[in-house]
């Protein structure tokens, strides 16, 4: 098991691509199920996540190959179960039920394990495949889908407790495409990854308009083709950059970002008093540390909202930001893991609710620490990165699930980064 060494004190300076989004290619990669012809997706991040999506589809019988993050699919012959042992390791895999279903009529899939960031059930994603026609059975901890006279349009809102939900949005418009009639999903998920799914399932065929708003209308076809694709730049990924700059960089400058979908990000950076530019095309952006730096008010949403997959981070970065910071997380209020840790490096943060209370510190300084989940991990390596002293991350195998060679971009950087086999 590997785990990170992060010397603090070193400044980041140059630039870096941010790889595509890992929470787009997954649907993206299911999707593929839904067609028998290639399917050719650039872009793919290596990380573990999407790893383990193409070995779900090999192992359900896809042919599958992979190179230098392009990913050729070729999905003719699939079976309709999808194997525990697989399954179990990545709570996004329940997204091959929707298009498996849709493809062949029946899909046994496991239910997907706990989580420790929260509760984070599919009641959803089952009520909408229901609506389409779908008999849903579970025994020995498996979902079992079934649609022997195929499925149906319908209309069928997706609100939840915390907000919509966005594989529980892609599950049911995937499904969708291959019914008879017309689908629409209310309250549906508008995070700018349900967009890249929807176009790329426009671009095999399919007739999906609203993607990227509360309200999604599908149009039924008789079958899909294959398609190449190019994944969307990781929003996350970019924010994460965005914060070791600011707590970190002169003038760090990131690759290959989409302005218009990282706006709620860019506005936190910018309110705690740091710059950043972006060019005329909004596709790059440097970062500049400010000197007038203050505490803020966060509170996570859905998009356009703060995404909750950026809270940790912004947790790390106002650590250190002078005054004091309220930060509420409305989407897993469970999510304030990564504080413990950031206490024992000398962060002053009190967690009730749901809510984190920050007050700035001059400095944080090295400790052990250990990672509980993908975003936490990130947060620990920003925190390590102007901490006094060497900070060792324990667990890194949670950072490797979604972030593509992290510690080979913050070396580029000048960061002073190695990973280390744990004893």
């Amino acid at each position: 098991m590997d785990k990170l060494i992060v010397h603090g004190g070193t400044t980041l300076r140059g630039a870096i691509n941010i790889s595509g989004s890992k929470n787009a290619s997954l649907p993206i990669l299911a999707a593929s199920l839904l067609t028998g012809e290639d399917c050719i997706i650039r872009r793919v991040p290596d990380v573990s996540d999407t790893n383990y999506m193409i070995q779900i589809l090999s192992a359900l019988g896809a042919d599958v190959e992979r190179s230098s993050g392009t990913v050729r699919i070729n999905c003719a012959e699939v079976m309709d179960e999808a194997p525990y042992e697989l399954v179990r390791r990545m709570r996004a895999s329940i997204c091959v039920m929707g298009p498996l279903l849709a493809r062949k009529g029946r899909c046994v899939v496991s239910l997907p394990g706990g989580c420790v960031i929260g509760d984070r059930p599919v009641d959803l994603h089952l009520r909408g495949l229901e609506a389409l026609g779908a008999k849903v059975e579970f025994e020995c901890g498996n979902i079992t889908l079934t649609a022997k006279n195929g499925l149906r349009g319908a209309e069928i809102d997706l609100r939840g407790t915390h907000g919509p939900t966005v594989l529980g949005t892609d599950n049911v418009m995937m499904a969708a495409t291959l019914a008879d009639g017309t689908t629409i999903i209310e309250s549906a998920a508008a995070e700018p990854e349900v967009l890249d799914l929807a176009n790329f399932l426009n671009a095999m065929g399919a007739k999906i308009t609203g993607a990227g708003t509360r309200r999604i209308v599908i149009e039924g076809v008789t079958s899909l083709r294959g398609v190449e694709h190019t994944v969307i730049p990781d929003r996350i990924e970019a924010g994460t950059f965005m914060a070791a700059a600011a707590l970190a960089g002169e003038g760090v400058t990131l690759h290959r970002v989409c302005r218009d979908q990282m706006k709620a990000i860019t506005a936190a950076i910018e309110q705690s008093g740091h710059r950043v530019e972006f060019n005329a095309a909004g596709d790059s952006c440097t970062i500049h540390r400010g000197e007038n730096l203050q505490g803020v008010d966060l509170s996570t949403a859905p998009f356009p909202g703060y995404p909750t997959d950026m809270q940790a981070q912004m947790t790390a970065l106002l650590a250190t930001t002078p005054g004091i910071s309220v930060i509420k997380d409305t989407i897993f209020p469970q999510r304030f893991m990564h504080c413990a840790e950031l206490k024992r490096m000398g962060a002053d943060i009190k967690v009730d609710n749901g809510t984190a209370i920050v007050r700035g510190v001059t400095r944080l300084s090295a400790a052990p620490v250990m990672a509980s989940d993908l975003r936490a991990s990130a947060a620990l390596v920003l925190a390590a990165l102007t901490a006094k002293g060497s900070t060792e991350i324990a667990r890194v195998y949670h950072i490797d699930r979604g972030y593509e060679h992290i510690d080979e971009k913050l070396l580029m950087l000048g960061a002073a980064v190695e990973r280390v086999k744990d004893r």
